[in-house]
């Protein structure tokens, strides 16, 4: 078996690769919905962000209200430092679970850990190889603005807030450009996918 971490910045294609990925054959595990997951009403780590952030980021069904705590948390790095300590560990141990889960039942799997904070919360240590999804800034601020309906100045400051995409290909082991046409992007991921599938 073969763990490896896909990432990238925000707004540049990584979860149209990790599709693609899953396509080929790889077993993809998301950090997202593992944190989505981990955060549902009632659970602790929802009970210790409650504690910390106060009950009015919550929504009227008490699930978190994500667009809230992200603004707040995208201000302040303290904040934001406060929110990652209560997420991350309880998000780490569900992906240690899934990966032994995914080795068990096939010995030579590629399990794709698609995860945006990989380097910035040193993840990279515990992988065997890494992929980088690149694009320009000027697509990543278009898509943002599309998808997620922020600001120009909103988009750069999320952007900025990340680690550059200059330091993250410098540490990647693979990198594949997010804005190629999507055929072009899916022979990659093909070719990329058989490689990994060797090595595991």
């Amino acid at each position: 078996m073969i763990l490896v971490g896909l990432t990238g910045g925000v707004a540049t294609g990584k979860s149209t690769v990790a599709k693609i990925f899953q396509q080929c054959g790889a077993v993809v595990i998301d950090a997202d919905l593992l944190g989505r997951h981990v955060v549902e009403p009632g659970k602790p780590a929802w009970q210790a962000i409650v504690n910390t952030f106060g009950r009015n980021i919550l929504n009227p069904d008490r699930s978190l209200n994500r667009h809230m705590l992200g603004i707040i948390v995208f201000r302040h790095p303290a904040k934001r430092r406060a929110l990652e300590s209560i997420i991350h560990p309880r998000v780490a141990r569900e992906q240690a679970r899934l990966t032994k889960q995914a080795a068990r039942q096939d010995p030579h799997a590629v399990v794709l850990y698609d995860v945006p904070l990989l380097f910035e919360a040193g993840i990279d240590k515990r992988l065997d190889q890494t992929i980088v999804v690149t694009a320009d800034r000027t697509t990543q601020i278009s898509r943002l603005k599309k998808r997620n309906g922020l600001t120009r100045a909103e988009a750069l400051h999320r952007i900025n807030s990340q680690m550059s995409l200059a330091k993250k290909v410098r540490r990647a082991d693979h990198v594949l450009n997010g804005t190629l046409p999507r055929p072009t992007l899916r022979k990659h991921v093909g070719q990329l996918f058989t490689r990994l599938r060797l090595l595991a």
